[in-house]
């Protein structure tokens, strides 16, 4: 027994007198001693092949983005001149000029923000009310549910695009709007004067005896609503995953202290939830921002300038000369800088919610 309780002190007694020798030795020694050694070549060794090939893999990532920028900065001139690579000779802001001026860029703007600020809160919102209910309810269809919202996932948006269209098209639900129109209770001179007003806010347009929602924000902001938006499947897995790592002790403590429901997803869940719910927000205003499947679906017409819609040539910079193509392909890369340069601002701002979002959401063990 005291042999076993002296063994640790005299292991600390060792590591110390060692210590001592060690640092009492001259410096020269002590250098060539730490320094001169098969560990340390086999760690500068290892350290430089992963700065190389991060380096590397740097290059072949970020090489794509510095030639678009620098090609934002050309003048026409540059295009032809073979001694021109990454660096402008007659340096200019002309094309940004005419695509913020000539291209409605700050209408585009207004109207993508509202479209993204509205459809991103709403997801977020809906998809944490969803995946909480298949997280932490176990009721009969939980894992049918949850196969239906993988699925899509799976199917692609081209398939239901038709019948996304003409339902958003003519909607009716079971047909009430055709029968009241058919009625005394609204005649077509009603209708006309609602629609005026309606589609003057872009909320809804009556059409043909039916609720036409084309080249409104009703469609987006309804799939929105219903969990059905773009994505949305993979937001509600990933708060799921997040959901499963919540301790079920919290939610109990709450009940027996006369919480409902209700009250404790509001005042325990969702507080616990903010960074998962900044990464899903973010995930769905980017997405919302940058989509044209969607927005070309839904607004057939020109009356709503969107993002996407100002990826064009501005009148003023349109020319006839040899490097028309490089010079055109310069200004199109310049809008799209244009259109994720507030995607860039608004990640630099909230990169750490997204971090921690994206660490939260980890697979975890069901």
């Amino acid at each position: 027994m005291d042999v076993n309780m002296q063994q640790p002190k005299i292991k600390k007694e060792s590591k110390n007198k060692i210590k001592v020798e060690f640092e009492r030795t001259p410096l020269k020694e002590r250098l060539k001693a730490k320094f001169l050694n098969l560990y340390f070549f086999q760690q500068v060794g290892w350290y430089i092949f992963r700065l190389v090939l991060l380096i590397g893999i740097s290059y072949v990532v970020l090489y794509p983005f510095f030639t678009k920028i620098a090609g934002s900065f050309m003048s026409p001139e540059d295009f032809v001149d073979v001694t021109v690579r990454l660096i402008p000779k007659n340096f200019t802001l002309d094309t940004y000029k005419a695509v913020l001026t000539e291209l409605d860029y700050f209408q585009a703007f207004r109207n993508t923000f509202i479209i993204s600020l509205i459809c991103g809160i709403l997801q977020t919102f809906v998809c944490c009310v969803i995946a909480y209910g298949l997280a932490k309810f176990r009721f009969r269809g939980n894992k049918l549910i949850m196969a239906l919202v993988i699925l899509t996932m799976i199917v692609p948006h081209q398939t239901l695009q038709l019948s996304m269209f003409m339902g958003f098209r003519y909607f009716d639900i079971w047909g009430i709007l055709s029968l009241l129109s058919g009625g005394a209770s609204i005649d077509i001179e009603g209708f006309e004067a609602i629609n005026e007003v309606l589609a003057g806010i872009k909320i809804l347009n009556l059409e043909d005896h039916a609720l036409g929602l084309t080249n409104t924000y009703a469609p987006l902001i309804i799939l929105s609503a219903t969990g059905l938006a773009f994505k949305n499947g993979l937001y509600i897995f990933m708060l799921r995953q997040f959901f499963n790592g919540v301790p079920d002790a919290l939610e109990e403590s709450a009940y027996i202290d006369g919480s409902g429901v209700f009250r404790t997803f509001i005042t325990i869940i969702l507080p616990l939830s903010i960074p998962m719910m900044v990464t899903v927000f973010l995930f769905a205003f980017c997405w919302q921002w940058m989509d044209d499947f969607y927005t070309n679906l839904f607004f057939t017409t020109n009356k709503i300038v969107l993002m996407p819609d100002i990826v064009e040539i501005p009148s003023s910079l349109k020319m006839d000369y040899a490097g028309q193509n490089l010079y055109y392909a310069a200004i199109r890369n310049t809008c799209g800088i244009c259109i994720i340069l507030p995607l860039v601002v608004l990640y630099c701002f909230c990169q750490n919610f997204l971090v921690q979002g994206i660490e939260r959401s980890g697979l975890t063990a069901e």
